[in-house]
This record gives structure tokens, C-alpha cells and sequence, in this order.
């Protein structure tokens, strides 16, 4: 057997070969591929062919090495499809693949889109602001004297000594309502002024099942000319409706916020069927959802709105509260916590 009937010999050798595991791949690329493979020592032989014939000689060296190293790599996918897996079984490439895993919405985020929707629908438009705030657009603005209880440090959360003050240096804190994107709306707007304030606030309060140091409020604001108690009365009767079902019934208590004059409290008929209903109305069957109440005219003075010529009513609300009336969860807690397990029960909630 000639040199070159060697050569093509290794070719055909070379594209026969197989292999089932890694082990016999490796076994290939040592004696055809590696190092000290199998094709090197022809080169060698060049100097024993005739002059003439040397060049299809290592052309020929050059195709058996292209091909052992086209073998290796068909070899290497081969095998690393049908490798094993940790449990010693194959990998069945006709099996359907597992889905990957839909996350879901929150349902604060739910109950906020839910009522955001509602009063866009008849001409409010959302504000924001901040919630480091100024101790003048969160208290003094909207009216709530220097003695007021929502002032003292354990209902409110003021910023640490030594970080930049509010304008007139008056105090920094986390606000603890959304009343303050309203002052800052009345300061920058004109009337009309229609807008809902949605956002996160805090207070300093005992964590239960029923109160959270942080939560969510979506307040209400609309400032014009000739607005009435019946005008906020129509607009609130229209949001119960749409957000519990159009057979619901709405009652105005009287209260006391001092940014509104008057002031109420509005609840809806929850009704007395269950066990649940009474437990959560405290067997009134009456259930209240949000403060409400007219703009009080000082407010409107301390923001540079003319209280001779404007009105306005404001109302506000906890999201965690609806969100709990609406999905019937009994701990304000477990939506603060991430807990797997509950927010999957919102997957399929739009």
C-alpha cells in the first residue's frame, strides 16, 4: 500500500467512524484530531514522492485533516443531544416544553387601575407629586393647625436631621396623604381643576391586620365656579356604582377633616347575609369606604385660589380597602409580603 492509498484509507476510516457518549468522541479526537494524531506523521513522507507529485499529496493530507475535524464536531453535537440526564435518562426532544410561569398583577394595582378608570371616564385627570414632602404643602396648606394630632411624630414620619429642608426651612416627611399633590395642583392650576391624586403614603402606625405603616390613597379634587354638595353627592354615588355593582346604595355622615367644610363620611350598603357582612359592618350592614366634604374656602385662600368666586369638593379613599372589599382578603398584611401563594390567585384577573 502507497502513501497515498494510506491517506485515503484514514479518509474513509475517518467518516465511518461513530460514536455514542462522550467518551468515544474523545477517544476520536486524541487519534485523529489531537496532539499526536494519526495524520501527522505523513508530512513526513513528502520528501519520499516525486517532485511532481507532492502537491496532490498534501492536498490530500489537507482534506483528511479538514474531514477528522468535521467528524469531531458532528460527533460532539451528536452526543450532546443524546447525553444523559443527572437521573441517567435521555433527553426526549419530542416531549412539548414546559411554559414558562405568567406572573400577575397586584391587587393594589388592580383595585388602583379599576378606580383610575372610573373617574377618567367623566374628566378627571391624574396628578402626582412627591413623597418626600414639605410640612407646608402636606399640613399647612390644607389647613391643619400647629396643634393638630397628625402633626405629632408618632403619625408621621419626618426626615432625618441633617437632610435639606422644605421651602421657609419648614420640616421634611413622608407624606401622609395624598392631599398634598392636591395643594400643589391648586398652586400651580387655574380653575377648573378636576384631578385624582393616586399614590403610596405612610404613617406611623401599629402593623395589624387591619392597618399598615404604608398603604395607598387615590384622592379627588374638582375646583370651578357654582360647585355644590350635591355635584360630589352625584359624582360618588356614580363611582359606587361603578365600582360595586349599579343596585348600590350610598349614605353621607357628617364628620370633621379640616381641610373640607362640610364634612362626611361616605359609606354603601354591604348587606347582613353572611356571617362576613356582619363582621365587617359590625352588624350595621353599612360599610364606609371614603372621607369627603367641600373644599374649605381657607384652603382655597392658603393656595391662591379666590374663594368669593370658587368651590370645589375633595374625597379620598384607601386602595388597600377597597382591594380587600373587592377580593375579600381579611389581612392587609398579605399584600406587603410577596407571598407567592396569594398573588397567584390574581392571575386570571384583568
Amino acid at each position: 500500500m502507497d502513501v497515498f492509498e494510506r491517506v485515503n484509507h484514514l479518509i474513509a476510516e475517518i467518516e465511518a467512524a461513530t460514536a455514542t457518549n462522550p467518551e468515544e468522541v474523545e477517544r476520536f479526537r486524541i487519534r485523529y484530531v489531537g496532539s499526536k494524531n494519526v495524520l501527522k506523521p505523513l508530512m513526513g513522507e513528502m520528501r519520499n514522492i516525486e517532485a511532481n507529485r507532492r502537491r496532490d499529496f498534501g492536498q490530500l493530507v489537507n482534506r483528511a485533516k479538514e474531514v477528522a475535524q468535521q467528524k469531531l464536531d458532528d460527533l460532539q453535537s451528536a452526543t450532546a443531544v443524546q447525553s444523559a440526564d443527572d437521573d441517567g435518562t435521555t433527553i426526549d426532544l419530542t416531549a412539548p416544553g414546559e411554559p414558562q410561569p405568567l406572573g400577575s398583577r397586584h391587587p393594589i394595582s388592580l383595585t388602583m387601575r379599576r378606580i383610575v378608570s372610573i373617574f377618567e371616564r367623566i374628566g378627571f385627570a391624574v396628578a402626582e407629586g412627591p413623597e418626600v414632602e414639605d410640612d407646608w404643602h402636606n399640613f399647612s396648606a390644607m389647613n391643619t393647625p400647629e396643634d393638630h394630632p397628625a402633626r405629632d411624630m408618632q403619625d408621621t414620619f419626618y426626615v432625618a436631621a441633617g437632610m435639606p429642608a422644605g421651602p421657609d426651612n419648614t420640616a421634611m416627611l413622608l407624606r401622609t396623604h395624598t392631599s398634598s399633590v392636591q395643594a400643589r395642583t391648586m398652586e400651580n392650576q387655574k380653575p377648573p381643576i378636576r384631578i385624582i391624586a393616586p399614590g403610596r403614603v405612610y404613617r406611623n402606625e401599629t402593623i395589624s391586620a387591619r392597618s399598615h405603616a404604608q398603604f395607598h390613597q387615590l384622592e379627588g379634587l374638582y375646583i370651578a365656579e357654582k360647585v355644590s354638595f350635591a355635584d360630589m353627592k352625584a359624582t360618588l354615588l356614580h363611582f359606587a356604582r361603578e365600582m360595586y355593582g349599579e343596585d348600590t346604595k350610598i349614605r353621607l355622615r357628617p364628620s370633621y377633616f379640616p381641610f373640607t367644610e362640610p364634612s362626611a363620611e361616605m359609606d354603601i350598603w354591604w348587606g347582613l347575609e353572611t356571617e362576613h357582612d356582619h363582621r365587617i359592618t359590625k352588624g350595621t350592614g353599612w360599610l364606609e369606604i371614603m372621607g369627603c366634604g367641600m373644599v374649605d374656602p381657607q384652603v382655597l385662600t392658603n393656595c391662591g385660589i379666590d374663594p368669593e368666586k370658587y368651590s370645589g369638593y375633595a374625597f379620598g379613599m384607601g386602595i388597600e380597602r377597597q382591594a380587600m372589599l373587592l377580593y375579600n382578603i381579611t389581612d392587609i398584611r398579605l399584600m406587603f409580603e410577596n407571598d407567592v401563594r396569594f398573588l397567584r390567585q390574581f392571575a386570571s384577573v384583568l
